[in-house]
This record gives structure tokens, C-alpha cells and sequence, in this order.
């Protein structure tokens, strides 16, 4: 981060995001709007559960048996777990699907049918992403495996060298390290931590939901197919893996465009995760928007080509994010902040692959 940015953005950071905050509540007012879903979020929610149970009731049914033809199910069933990821478990984890938080505990737990669990992404997307965007050390989404460089304060391999080649293989096990290990893991690393027990609970009611959660997932997905579609266990074993795959690629992809990114800055912070800026400013300097034309690839990603619009407002539903886009950018000029955005989403992947590179050979 240069100087000078630092500078700007320490002085210009109250202002610009006391009069955003103003420009947005007077959009909403104006408008007569809700801050939470709308009747497009509810269509959204219905299409990507009827994409992912869909292809798996034809399956069971028996209309589908041909090999090639369940292969091509399970792939559908990987871009629905998408889905349902992106456009309303997403939403509903920040509370913002619905006014009523009831409705948002209740599909926040849509999580499980991607093989997580609630308490985990919570905790590592709203606190850890969210309140330490990009910062080593606490923003886990940089913090991946050793084989996967996201971050220059992180130590260089010579296999970085060809991460831009292979980092998209690990992208694909993204929900597949949900349904197995990586949920145990950050229990027993979030235990502890404040915030991470639901009042009313406790550790072993955490790690008991957890289990038989896990258990009915693996039931339904994988057990359930093995013992009624006629077709070999090991084609049906991969077909499971073939939907993991397509899903963790989809959302680990969506995810890093918008912040491993040559713009971005990857500051140091203290020991707590602080660093000397404004956190508002600190959002625009690691967070880039992309394809902001494309009106119906943004309907079916949930709005998470608009991450500057979310994390400075991660408190409203990503239905209104196209709208408040133009108001983030024409105050992020006004105070002479950046706004980086990519036209497109092909330019938004161009300049993440060009990221890997130099985090690969820096």
C-alpha cells in the first residue's frame, strides 16, 4: 500500500462513508424499499433448489440411468449447490434474506447442503473475512493451503511458480473438504473463540450438531444413490465427487476474483488484525466489483460481482447492490478513493490468474 493511499484514506474515510451511509438510507427511503429480499430473491431461492434436487429425484425415480446421463445430473446438482450458496445461504447468514430472523436461522442452515456447517462459515466469512478483509494471518480466505500463495506476507515456494495452472483443482475441493475434515478443523480452532457458541449451547451440542449433520448429508447424497440408482458404486462415487467438484470450483472462483486481485493491497496488521486506515477505505482497497452490465450472470451468482457494495453494506440483501453501485462510485470519487471494477467477468478472471502469477514468482 503506498503512502499516499494510506494518507488519503485515513482522512477521507469518516466522511466518505458518514455521507454513503446517508446517500444509501435516502435511496431506500425514497424508494419506499426494504434493506432485505424481494420477490426476485424468493424466485432465485426456488430455481437453485429445483436445479439441485431436480437432477437427484430423476435419478432415484429412475428416469435417469444411463451412465453419461447421470454424470451430466450430478454436474447439474454441482451448479445448484452453487446456487443455493450464493443467492439465498449467503444472504441469509448475513441476515439480510428476510426481516424476520427466524427465516434467515432457518436457511442459513442451507449451508448444509453443501457438506458445511452454519458456525463455521459464520465465523469465518462475517468475522474473519469480513472484519479483516484481506490481512494476513486472520482473513482465512487468503490463508489457504501451502500450495496456494494468496498473500506476499506469506513464504514463497518454487511450486508456486505454476499455481496460476493448478490452483483451480483445489478451488474444486472447496465443499468437498466440507463434507469431510475441514469443519472439524476450524471447530477446534474457533471453539474458543467469542461469538462462535450460539447463546444456549455449547461445544459438545456444537460438535454433536455437526456429526449427525454430517451423517444425514453423507445419507441422502451418497448412501441413498448408492443402494437405488442402477449403476456401478464406483460411477456413482464419482459422479458425487464430479458435483462437489463443479460447486466448490463455482464458488471458490466467484469468491477470488473479487479479492486475490492485482489492486488489492494485502496489508499488515497488528496482532489484533488493525491496520492504520479507515475501515471503509481499507474495503475499496481490497475489494474489486466485476461485470457490472451483466444483469443476468449477477441474478445467478447471488450479487457477488458487486463485493465492494457487500462489504461495505453486508447488512442488505445483494438484490439491491446493482442500485447502490453507482452511489459507492460516485462517492469514492468525490473523495478520491478508488473503485476498481472489471467490465467483465472474463477480465475480472484475466486479472486473478495475472494475481497468481506474480504471488507465484514474487
Amino acid at each position: 500500500m503506498t503512502t499516499q493511499k494510506m494518507t488519503i484514506g485515513v482522512h477521507a474515510g469518516p466522511d466518505f462513508f458518514n455521507e454513503l451511509r446517508a446517500s444509501v438510507k435516502d435511496y431506500f427511503d425514497k424508494n419506499n424499499l426494504s434493506k432485505y429480499g424481494n420477490r426476485s430473491l424468493m424466485i432465485k431461492t426456488l430455481l437453485m433448489i429445483s436445479l439441485y434436487f431436480t437432477p437427484y429425484l430423476l435419478m432415484l425415480m429412475g428416469i435417469v440411468h444411463s451412465p453419461v446421463a447421470l454424470l451430466f445430473c450430478w454436474a447439474l446438482m454441482g451448479m445448484g449447490m452453487a446456487g443455493v450458496g450464493m443467492t439465498f445461504m449467503h444472504d441469509a447468514n448475513h441476515g439480510t434474506f428476510s426481516k424476520n430472523p427466524r427465516i434467515n436461522l432457518l436457511l442459513s442452515k442451507s449451508i448444509f447442503l453443501l457438506g458445511g456447517f452454519p458456525n463455521n462459515w459464520r465465523y469465518q466469512h462475517n468475522v474473519l473475512h469480513h472484519g479483516y478483509t484481506n490481512i494476513d494471518g486472520h482473513d482465512e480466505d487468503i490463508a489457504p493451503i501451502s500450495l496456494l500463495r494468496f498473500s506476499p506476507h506469506k513464504p514463497l515456494l518454487k511450486i508456486h511458480h505454476w499455481q496460476h495452472w493448478y490452483a483451480w483443482f483445489f478451488y474444486g475441493l472447496l465443499t468437498l473438504s466440507w463434507v469431510t475434515i475441514k469443519d472439524f478443523i476450524q471447530f477446534a480452532q474457533y471453539r474458543n473463540e467469542k461469538g462462535y457458541i450460539p447463546k444456549g449451547s455449547s461445544q459438545s451440542k456444537v460438535i454433536s450438531s455437526m456429526v449427525i449433520n454430517k451423517l444425514i448429508y453423507h445419507i441422502i447424497f451418497l448412501v441413498i444413490p448408492l443402494m437405488v440408482v442402477p449403476a456401478p458404486w464406483y460411477w456413482i462415487v464419482l459422479s458425487f465427487l464430479v458435483m462437489h467438484f463443479v460447486g466448490g470450483l463455482i464458488l471458490s472462483t466467484i469468491f477470488q476474483v473479487a479479492h486475490v486481485v492485482p489492486t488489492s493491497q494485502f496489508p499488515v496488521g497488528d496482532k489484533e488484525g488493525n491496520v492504520d486506515n479507515h475501515w471503509a477505505v481499507h474495503q475499496l482497497l481490497n475489494t474489486s466489483d466485476f461485470s457490472p452490465r451483466g444483469k443476468i450472470f449477477s441474478w445467478l451468482i447471488g450479487g457477488l460481482n458487486y463485493q465492494i457494495e457487500h462489504h461495505l453494506f453486508p447488512n442488505i440483501s445483494h438484490v439491491h447492490y446493482r442500485h447502490l453501485a453507482p452511489i459507492v462510485q460516485q462517492l469514492a470519487l468525490k473523495h478520491h478513493l478508488p473503485y476498481y471494477v472489471e467490465n467483465h467477468f472474463v477480465d475480472a478472471l484475466s486479472s486473478h490468474v495475472s494475481m497468481l502469477k506474480s504471488l507465484g514468482r514474487q
